[in-house]
């Protein structure tokens, strides 16, 4: 790679990073917003208080998209290091495995957890599973990644261990 390619790839990665962090800011925001603080102020202009069973189900409904968020935010940190010259090898092998983490966690919360644990607090019925299939399909590509920054980790030693031996 020319030069001229190197500043121009460390440029579109400061630029998705500055996205990445107007992303997780401004979707957190509205998630913190609709189940925080428009509750909040609804307790303080009308005196309806959140009951422990409003501000529980609230933060079930919070916690995939919260994951979700952390994926992106792994992301963006990993283009700032990357525009920073930080090598890619290790970089990506630790993002990919944040990313897969949170996705698949946030993937499996929506699918399995999501509609027992709102059931629980809430006291009603519901099936067992929700039907989520961008849920299931973020949990699938979230495994895929998690092991693929193992590969790759993996792939990082056996040459490190390649090289001593040249």
């Amino acid at each position: 790679m020319s030069r001229a390619d190197i500043d121009r790839f460390r440029l579109r990665c400061r630029q998705f990073r500055w996205l990445a962090i107007f992303m997780v800011c401004s979707v957190g925001l509205l998630l913190a917003s609709m189940h925080l603080i428009f509750p909040a102020l609804n307790w303080a202009v009308h005196g309806r208080a959140m009951t422990a069973r409003d501000t529980l189900t609230s933060l079930i409904w919070m916690t995939s998209p919260a994951l979700y968020l952390f994926a992106v935010w792994s992301i963006g940190s990993a283009m700032g290091q990357l525009a920073g010259g930080r090598l890619i090898q290790p970089v990506l092998a630790a993002a990919l495995r944040k990313v897969g983490l949170a996705l698949g966690l946030g993937g499996l919360f929506s699918v399995f957890a999501l509609t027992n644990l709102l059931r629980l607090v809430r006291g009603g019925h519901g099936g067992w599973l929700y039907f989520d299939v961008s849920g299931m399909t973020l949990g699938m590509i979230g495994g895929a990644l998690f092991l693929l920054g193992r590969v790759i980790d993996q792939a990082g030693r056996v040459q490190a261990e390649l090289d001593e031996m040249i």
